[in-house]
């Protein structure tokens, strides 16, 4: 096959504001803002261009790193992928990220691996769920995300072994498995978090480890490693495969899938079996909870959207703040965001799965989500979190007294109301979420920050009168009598120190 639409030139990216640009674009045009797309092409994107920065420069410490600045990043990245061209060609001998040797596989459609996609027998209940042909731009990014978010399931033609002896993609009984789920979904659907700045570029500059840094994680054996590009394995479990497992760049594009793309869909199986967050193996981005027993991830809840978690997430900025979640990606650029810009954001996003017998799928309130919080480095610091943390707890027993009235107000009139009453704190936290950035920068220990709060606290109250009234009828006499006897009191918030 003669070698054709090459990631280096060919628009295939999506971009706010731009449309769909190629690699080369992203490294020579400074301006660009963020990435398009659904959040977990996002993610699969912001992870590819990461690796691309990794491997053309990882500077040894924190000086080379302020030394190289983002504009010295993108002249590396640009002279990196001029000495790779020939690696990026999505067709042709060696094309990207794909196995010609699982050519054997059994053919999906493309929308067969695509979560948003209905296939077989399942309800299409929008026009985004029709399954339709992809260009070859809209077929590389498939397949970027498949390499780390792939769903597990009976999909994967696991009956076609490359490693010779490997018994990896068999079950007890010696036959073919179901695939494993991808290493950044995992079990429901793992919440990823990045800092975003002002531009792209420094993005990735912001978000770029030193070999130092890489070697504080003590997670990664292998170091930065080599690229699957530059070297792809032979199959499941030879030594490049191996090799890949333990290093950052293996972790970033994860090839939990081997593929081969065709024009009816693609040839699919098992790929890498990475270990997983409970194995002591995580993705940088990944949030984890180390102070139990077990591990514990942090998932994508629908219902619980990604801004919410943001005093979790930042919880290594209290030395006192012992239950948390850990997050490399966080806690190794903060600081240094905190002191190259004068703001930069934390953004949070994911897919929400679920799963029965080894089947993923998206089904029910299952959901992308994303959230994006912009923060102020100048009163970036203890006593800002702190603040911040009382606010978010203060709002969280807010919520559990609406949570607890309207539930009181259904049992005053012998009701059911076990499936509304969740709804009104849904709606609560819908109402709130327009507010947060508003809270979130006047966190800061100043008496005009001091007003600002209070006068948010009056808002937030009056969002649970608001939630009350909606999920609450009070038109006839019983109503009206149940609504006045169970109305939620608010005092309390509004009179405690902001």
């Amino acid at each position: 096959m003669d070698n054709r639409f090459n990631l280096i030139d060919e628009p295939w990216i999506p971009v706010a504001n731009q449309g769909r640009v190629s690699l080369k674009d992203i490294f020579y045009n400074l301006e660009y803002r963020s990435l398009g797309g659904n959040p977990v092409q996002k993610i699969a994107v912001l992870k590819l261009l990461l690796a691309i920065s990794q491997a053309a420069v990882t500077p040894n410490d924190e000086m080379e790193w302020r030394q190289l600045g983002k504009q010295g990043l993108a002249k590396k990245c640009i002279a990196y992928l001029e000495s790779m061209h020939d690696r990026f060609y999505l067709y042709g001998e060696n094309p990207f990220l794909q196995m010609p040797a699982i050519k054997a596989a059994k053919i999906q459609p493309y929308g067969a691996v695509m979560p948003e996609v209905a296939t077989g027998n399942t309800t299409v209940l929008s026009q985004i769920q029709i399954q339709r042909d992809l260009d070859d731009g809209e077929k590389a990014l498939l397949l970027l995300t498949l390499m780390g978010f792939a769903l597990s399931g009976k999909k994967t033609d696991n009956s076609i072994v490359l490693t010779p002896g490997y018994t990896g993609k068999q079950n007890d009984k010696g036959k073919a498995s179901s695939g494993r789920p991808g290493p950044s979904v995992a079990h429901q659907g793992l919440l990823h978090t990045f800092l975003i700045s002002q531009s792209l570029i420094e993005t990735l500059w912001l978000n770029l480890f030193t070999v130092q840094q890489i070697e504080h994680m003590k997670i990664y054996s292998n170091g930065v490693g080599c690229p699957p590009w530059e070297k792809m394995p032979l199959g499941e479990d030879c030594d490049t495969a191996r090799q890949l497992k333990e290093s950052l760049i293996g972790r970033l594009i994860p090839l939990c899938r081997f593929c081969l793309l065709t024009d009816d869909g693609l040839h699919y199986s098992e790929g890498i079996a990475h270990l997983n967050y409970k194995d002591g193996m995580v993705d940088p981005s990944m949030a984890i909870n180390y102070s139990g027993k077990e591990p514990k991830g942090l998932w994508v809840d629908p219902d619980k959207r990604p801004w919410r978690e943001l005093t979790s997430l930042l919880g290594f900025i209290s030395q006192t703040h012992t239950q948390r979640f850990q997050s490399w990606q966080l806690e190794l650029t903060l600081d240094r965001a905190r002191d190259v810009t004068e703001s930069f954001a934390i953004w949070s996003g994911g897919l929400r799965v679920s799963s029965n017998a080894g089947e993923q799928y998206v089904s029910g309130s299952d959901d992308f989500v994303e959230s994006q919080i912009w923060l102020d480095s100048e009163m970036l610091g203890q006593s800002w979190f702190s603040q911040l943390k009382e606010e978010m707890d203060a709002l969280d027993m807010l919520a559990k007294t609406l949570y607890g009235r309207v539930q009181a107000y259904f049992k005053e009139q012998t009701v059911d109301g076990s499936k509304i009453t969740p709804l009104a704190t849904q709606f609560f936290w819908q109402l709130c979420e327009r507010n947060f950035q508003e809270l979130v920068v006047n966190c800061d220990q100043t008496d005009r920050a001091a007003i600002q709060r209070a006068n948010l606290r009056r808002r937030f109250a009056s969002y649970v009168q608001q939630a009350y009234d909606r999920f609450c009828p009070h038109d006839t006499v019983r109503q009206l009598d149940a609504w006045a006897k169970c109305r939620p009191n608010t005092r309390k918030y509004l009179e405690q120190e902001v």
